[in-house]
């Protein structure tokens, strides 16, 4: 049986569907806001964080965002930016920018889904979990830039790599 067959159990299907199969599979409460929105509040290691993905049938997209709360001093907003800019250079499936008039810092993803492909559920597992992967990993940075008096560099000094191999 493979693996999909956990998740969905039918051949044509909305991708907002798909997620909320995902996050039903992994117990995370959702909201469906339209059929083609859902939203969700997953928690970290280092607090909550809120995901929406929308579908956009003309783009033929999925897209993810997910956000968390920061204020960061203004004084400090120059070397939180240059944070952000280190920290996507590190990344590869998704990036992370500061929407300041709301306070949040987000980290975006769209999956393009052209062509009628259709998104197997491993696959929005995987965008979801890579998401609040990024979020955790660069939290600590963002914290002492905003917070700490770090250098941007220094910030991301701390970042918490990607462990690979067996202890």
């Amino acid at each position: 049986m493979a693996q999909t067959d956990h998740y969905i159990h039918s051949d044509e299907i909305h991708p907002i569907d798909i997620v909320e199969s995902v996050a039903t599979h992994h117990e995370w409460d959702f909201d469906r806001l339209a059929d083609d929105q859902i939203a969700m509040v997953v928690e970290g290691q280092w607090r909550s964080y809120s995901i929406t993905l929308a579908w956009s049938a003309r783009e033929e997209v999925l897209r993810l965002i997910c956000t968390f709360d920061m204020d960061p001093p203004e004084e400090r907003l120059p070397e939180l930016y240059e944070t952000l800019n280190l920290a996507n250079d590190q990344v590869w499936d998704g990036g992370f920018t500061f929407w300041a008039e709301q306070k949040l810092m987000v980290w975006r993803y769209g999956l393009v889904l052209a062509g009628d492909t259709i998104a197997a559920p491993e696959q929005i597992d995987q965008m979801i979990c890579n998401a609040l992967l990024g979020c955790e990993r660069f939290y600590p940075s963002f914290q002492l830039a905003a917070w700490g008096n770090a250098s941007p560099a220094a910030a991301l000094d701390i970042a918490l790599s990607e462990a690979y191999g067996r202890a």
